[in-house]
């Protein structure tokens, strides 16, 4: 009987193994190779792809702008998450709509969501050009997009926006657990509304916590639909991030063993960074 449960994971396995395990297997086997994606007659050259990244200022930049994005996301996409969850908490009028409102965006794909933006972003008649030409503003540089200085913000400002809502629930989620004699309790003691946030609710949102900053950390860290659509690594490599410096180099260089090597590196620096949040909240969460 046990053999014959068995046998209903198969299925599972082999789709698993096809399209995550095998996948694993040619990444490396191509990473110290200099295929080029196209022609199967390709040679091993050891660690050359490697020793050539850590030679390159593409390797430097690409880390250095999925770690920026990776932490903005990661602090001031949950802060605003979890001041909306409060807020939307607490006894107002017409908190459904609201809740709806600020989950509308996270329902919009990212392709859309940046074709927008893009039209937001835009230097003369865009909706935020517009704007501060109406306030008198004009003193502002309205070129976001085209900015080495901007652009990067500007494509981590469109995430935050696209996903903050889901952030949002899973807080809303954990506030419900928060148990209303435990509040009333504290109310008695003297406790004010800040008092009661920071040291009964946020506590009690430690689960809630974990979960946003992990799918926040996951989330900046394979970071390529915004700068792909919006500025195509530009202006420069200034928004190049990890993921979209290792498509470019694959489909648009033709370097598709180089790029192996590049994901390679990409998924080992994911897994310790994630690794790390996860141990550390973890050990947070048994602590409070």
């Amino acid at each position: 009987m046990k053999k014959t449960l068995y046998l209903f994971a198969v299925p599972a396995l082999l789709f698993y193994c096809l399209f995550w395990i095998f996948p694993i297997f040619k990444l490396f086997q191509y990473s110290i190779t200099d295929y080029n994606g196209y022609v199967q007659n390709f040679n091993y050259v050891g660690l050359d792809n490697f020793k050539t990244l850590f030679h390159e200022e593409i390797l430097g930049l690409s880390i250095k702008n999925t770690l920026i994005y990776t932490l903005i996301t990661v602090v001031l996409g949950n802060i605003i998450a979890l001041a909306l969850a409060l807020l939307l908490n607490a006894n107002i009028r017409a908190k459904g709509l609201y809740r709806s409102a600020f989950y509308i965006p996270t329902l919009f794909s990212a392709i859309v969501v940046g074709f927008i933006w893009s039209y937001v972003y835009m230097p003369d008649e865009g909706m935020i050009a517009s704007l501060f030409h109406t306030l008198g503003i004009d003193w502002i540089d309205t070129n976001f997009l085209g900015s080495y200085s901007k652009a990067l913000y500007s494509i981590i400002g469109v995430d935050i926006w696209k996903n903050i809502g889901t952030s949002t629930i899973i807080f809303l989620a954990g506030l419900q657990t928060v148990p209303e004699d435990m509040l009333e309790a504290g109310r008695i003691d003297g406790a004010g509304r800040w008092q009661l946030i920071r040291f009964l609710k946020i506590p009690m949102l430690a689960t809630s916590i974990t979960i946003n900053v992990t799918l926040s950390v996951i989330n900046g860290l394979k970071a390529f639909d915004y700068p792909f659509i919006m500025t195509n690594g530009g202006p420069g490599t200034s928004t190049n991030t990890l993921i979209y410096a290792m498509y470019k180099m694959a489909f648009t260089d033709q370097l598709f063993g180089k790029a192996s090597a590049l994901g390679i590196i990409s998924f080992a620096i994911i897994i310790v960074i994630t690794g790390i949040f996860v141990v550390t909240l973890n050990k947070r969460e048994v602590s409070a």
